[in-house]
């Protein structure tokens, strides 16, 4: 009689940890189990309960036996992002903070507008870049996110919403330059698009926004999501003044290069972010210098008024500048749409993210324009 297969199973080192099952790609996962002797269908299965079920517990996965249940409790672990502490704005939105493993913090925001659910991930802790105008940017990078830890941010503030509720957009725009941690970006989104076992999120609702990282661009266009470029400067003196590191390395020219050479199906554009800071960019010959730099492109800029936080040298403009700005360039056809701030009262606007002080009321003007 053969033996069974419960001691056929090859036995754990004990001074190893477990895997944890949302760490190992789907590939690894599917080695693992056969070295177990299982088939490999149960791979899909496992990754279903995973992602596409958000199961808490290996017992909850009921359409493996009890056996096999047995063995991958003995063999794995499911260990999601700690319960994170949540900071409520009052305008709905909600930042959360998740400690991890090694005690570094990382940040995520859920916007609430209208019936869209929008969760802003973010890809590192710190930034691989020093924006001057960005709290992030100002922390140094810590190190990369894993892919269950960019995840493990989506699976866990849904945890939080009532059942009817459902994140409906994604937007890679928190902590950190996504395209320097592009690896794990893109098995990020296999697990969050993919609709056998993934979570099953329509890539066009997926938005990734980039400093400026030209090398990384041409990557983006096989992952099936929108691309957003952070230019914030017509001139390399500025830009170099303001985004030092990303300019050092992709110049202006460069930069509009490869956003030309971007693929774009028929009906999509390309999205510009500009943020406006009082005194800095915000002047009408800037204005007319952006409509140059972007004429022929199949476009839309999100003007983003400067969110302060504190020790910030830079201030927010005026609503007149802010709306100045924006008439020159739909005066050239350009479609310009004015970013609404979100949570700057728990430091979750853009930009705001990072290590900092506790969160304070930070006096702003809101601009309600279209958004």
């Amino acid at each position: 009689m053969s033996p069974s297969r419960s001691h056929t199973l090859p036995l754990l080192h004990l001074d190893s940890a477990p895997p944890n099952l949302l760490a190992l790609d789907p590939d690894s996962l599917e080695t693992l189990i056969k070295e177990w002797g299982w088939p490999g269908f149960r791979a899909r299965q496992i990754l279903r309960w995973l992602y596409a079920r958000r199961a808490r517990s290996i017992d909850q996965m009921t359409d493996l036996s009890l056996r096999d249940r047995s063995t991958l409790r003995e063999r794995t672990m499911l260990l999601r992002l700690p319960p994170p502490t949540v900071r409520q704005a009052a305008d709905g939105t909600k930042k959360f903070l998740f400690q991890l493993d090694d005690g570094l913090i990382v940040e995520s925001v859920l916007i609430p507008d209208g019936r869209r659910l929008t969760l802003c991930l973010s890809s590192q802790v710190g930034c691989t870049f020093d924006c001057r105008f960005c709290l992030t940017g100002t922390m140094g990078l810590k190190r990369n996110l894993k892919p269950h830890e960019i995840v493990g941010q989506m699976l866990s503030v849904q945890d939080t919403l009532a059942p009817e509720e459902r994140i409906s957009n994604l937007v890679f725009m928190g902590m950190g330059e996504p395209l320097a941690n592009l690896d794990a970006l893109r098995e990020s989104i296999q697990r969050l698009t993919n609709d056998d076992w993934g979570v099953g999120l329509s890539a066009r609702r997926i938005t990734v926004s980039t400093a400026g990282l030209a090398s990384k661009i041409p990557e983006v266009a096989g992952l099936g999501i929108r691309l957003a470029v952070s230019l914030n400067a017509t001139t390399d003196s500025l830009r170099a003044a303001i985004m030092p590191a990303v300019d050092r390395l992709y110049p202006l020219a460069t930069l509009l290069d490869a956003c030309r050479r971007f693929p774009l199906s028929a009906r999509a554009r390309l999205t510009f972010e500009y943020v406006l800071l009082a005194g800095v960019n915000d002047s009408r010959a800037d204005a007319a210098r952006l409509v140059t730099l972007l004429r022929g492109f199949r476009c839309k800029v999100n003007l983003i008024p400067f969110n302060e936080f504190p020790q910030s040298p830079f201030r927010r403009p005026s609503d007149k500048s802010v709306l100045a700005f924006q008439s020159i360039l739909r005066a050239s056809q350009i479609n310009a749409l004015i970013r609404k701030s979100k949570g700057p009262d728990v430091l979750g606007a853009c930009g705001q993210l990072g290590v900092g002080p506790e969160p304070h009321s930070v006096a702003l003007t809101p601009l309600a324009r279209d958004c």
